[in-house]
């Protein structure tokens, strides 16, 4: 049976973006470095970036997909990724406000989903077939996964700074357990994959 994973990059202090996020910073205040093993060490890490896009599916919140702000739609907003978004999948979107699905280059279509992370996650499975399905952030919407027991692994890229600010990942989340089952990493970047324990 396929699995429900979530890969996240988290800062040593466990945040996965900075302080005072805004469209212009994302990521927030220092966020964007979260990621420099990404970019900088790709030979080293090319297992773990092959995991985070080996999925048949993706779920996101509406802030990952349109960035902080008012929850509703720039009509001419395509997201943060340019017209062939990495994901080469369907993408579901959590939000309040629904649209109508956006294709893009290279297989990925955002679909608007408006009847909470349940719907998601089946319309998720039924696009994914045999194939994982990931959520792909942000931290809200892997607590609330996390928090209602739908999530089977969670991936953490840990990065070795400290941000002292922003989007907690584990903030709220209760009752969960979690068992390291494997670890890696460079000089960038510590791989921590949980089985999410029911």
């Amino acid at each position: 049976m396929s699995l429900v994973t979530c890969d996240l990059t988290v800062s040593l202090d466990g945040f996965v973006a900075g302080p005072k996020q805004s469209l212009e910073q994302p990521l927030g205040e220092g966020g964007e470095s979260l990621h420099r093993w990404q970019f900088e060490e790709v030979e080293a890490n090319v297992a773990e970036v092959a995991g985070i896009l080996e999925a048949g599916a993706y779920i996101m919140g509406r802030n990952m997909y349109a960035g902080p702000g008012p929850d509703s739609w720039d009509p001419d907003w395509r997201g943060w990724w340019g017209e062939e978004p990495p994901y080469h999948a369907p993408v579901f979107v959590l939000t309040h406000h629904a649209r109508e699905p956006l294709e893009m280059e290279g297989g990925t279509t955002f679909h608007f989903v408006t009847d909470g992370i349940e719907a998601a996650l089946d319309r998720a499975r039924d696009a994914a077939g045999s194939k994982n399905v990931a959520i792909a952030g942000g931290a809200e919407t892997a607590r609330q996964f996390l928090s209602a027991g739908l999530m089977d692994e969670l991936r953490l890229h840990i990065s070795p700074i400290i941000l002292g600010g922003g989007e907690r990942l584990l903030d709220g989340v209760r009752g969960v357990r979690l068992e390291p089952a494997d670890v890696g990493g460079t000089g960038l970047v510590t791989h921590v994959r949980y089985r999410v324990l029911r």
